[in-house]
């Protein structure tokens, strides 16, 4: 009896190291997931090329749009808020069963990727904000951008901002009013988890500008400040058109 509880126990042994080997080879070889969060005006859509590109890498990305933006702008109204587009990515995330993934913020969306942080810090592996705004608990847009935020004000009309270049009669896809509400709206932090996912920051400066004057400069610096690598590239502000090849290598880099 005791020489069939011996090759018992060496059985079970071996199934167990055989299913550790299994989940390591298993992690080793599984596609990295990214999810990528546009900015305001935008959509999924704005990001469609570098999704391809990614795709090419052996990477697996997730676009969600947020209501009210893209091909959502049907579901607009000016009771949209910064909760309900966070709510979007947190339910892309949980209802597509997502772990360890690579959570990405174009800027407004960094107000989103934090947002979602604090909801779900034990699905996101990296974070990552791209030319995008960091919040502190209690700010919102408005406040973070001071005095540059009486320009925003000014783009406002019946409770959605609508910029210059949004204009009647174009055809999709196409940037959209943003629902002004999602601007005033205050984020609220309260996870101190969130604090522990490993993050970077990707700062895009326009070739002859220098970083310092970059108008997304105080959030790389708020970055700096909580030791987060700072990369840096050159391109405008929506390099996912002007230079997608070169945003993917970059978004690979900082999601090591």
């Amino acid at each position: 009896m005791s020489v069939l509880i011996f090759y018992m126990k060496r059985l079970l042994q071996v199934f167990l190291l055989a299913i550790l080997v299994s989940n390591f080879v298993n992690a080793q070889t599984a596609k990295p997931v990214y999810v990528i969060v546009h900015g305001a005006w935008g959509g999924g859509w704005a990001f469609k090329k570098v999704d391809s590109l990614m795709g090419e890498k052996g990477c697996i990305v997730y676009r969600p749009t947020l209501t009210g933006q893209g091909e959502k702008v049907h579901l607009a109204t000016t009771s949209v808020g910064l909760d309900t587009h966070i709510n979007d990515v947190v339910n892309t995330i949980l209802f597509e069963d997502l772990h360890d993934i690579i959570l990405i913020g174009h800027s407004y969306g960094g107000m989103v990727v934090t947002g979602v942080a604090d909801s779900l810090p034990a699905r996101i592996r990296k974070l990552i904000y791209l030319d995008a705004m960091v919040p502190e608990n209690g700010e919102s847009v408005l406040s973070i951008q001071g005095a540059r935020a009486d320009r925003l004000k000014q783009m406002v009309s019946d409770g959605f901002v609508i910029p210059p270049w949004v204009t009647a009669g174009k055809l999709a896809p196409k940037d959209v009013p943003h629902p002004y509400k999602t601007l005033t709206d205050s984020i609220v932090l309260k996870n101190k988890l969130r604090e522990k996912i490993s993050t970077s920051y990707i700062l895009t400066v326009a070739k002859g500008i220098e970083a310092k004057d970059d108008d997304f400069a105080m959030h790389a610096e708020r970055a700096k400040k909580k030791a987060w690598p700072v990369l840096q590239m050159e391109a405008d502000h929506n390099p996912q058109w002007s230079a997608p090849e070169a945003l993917v290598e970059m978004f690979l880099k900082a999601a090591k």
